[in-house]
């Protein structure tokens, strides 16, 4: 069974940072392109940053770059993604996605983990 576990959130302050985790159970994240998305409350899911196969990276967010920068080590099948320079408006749950590239990801393995930026 294919599961991703999404670590790493939590309540910061503006201005600090955080490293999200993405490690996948039951498959190779080699295999796939892994894409982290955030959805704020009562707003729609939006793509963050991704990385490929090759290790290529997609940002799909202008907000966040330069700012968040997505890694992966597939010798611990996991992909990162390290937030720097965080704002309120970076509050959100996210979450990984898996695809064959950063255009077309479409499986949401796991729950996500909460970040809440706040004074």
């Amino acid at each position: 069974q294919k599961q991703f576990v999404e670590s790493g959130g939590g309540l910061v302050q503006p201005g600090r940072s955080l490293r999200l985790s993405c490690s996948a159970s039951g498959f190779f994240l080699g295999d796939y392109a892994v894409g982290w998305f955030r959805q704020a409350p009562g707003k729609k899911r939006e793509g963050v940053s991704c990385v490929e196969r090759s290790g290529d990276k997609k940002d799909y967010e202008t907000s966040t770059k330069g700012r968040f920068i997505v890694s992966r080590d597939n010798a611990r099948n996991t992909v990162f993604l390290q937030m720097d320079s965080l704002k309120p408006e970076d509050t959100a749950v996210y979450r990984c996605g898996a695809g064959p590239h950063c255009d077309i990801v479409t499986d949401f393995w796991g729950h996500g983990t909460q970040v809440t930026v706040s004074s």
